[in-house]
């Protein structure tokens, strides 16, 4: 299965309470801050909401 490597790109400094959560729920706390995660539906919609914020790349597991 593959997975997704997301990194926080953006501040989160006047974000909505909304995507601050989305982007800790994501694991990410800093600017540069790299996770990979399982693609699934659920991160696939967490990124959508904070798509502004991160980069996404596919890597093979």
């Amino acid at each position: 299965m593959a997975k997704l490597q997301i990194t926080l790109k953006r501040s989160l400094i006047g974000r909505t309470v909304d995507q601050k959560d989305t982007v800790k729920a994501l694991g990410l706390r800093k600017i540069h801050q790299t996770v990979v995660k399982e693609d699934n539906p659920a991160i696939r919609g967490m990124i959508f909401k904070v798509k502004h914020l991160v980069e996404v790349k596919e890597v093979e597991a």
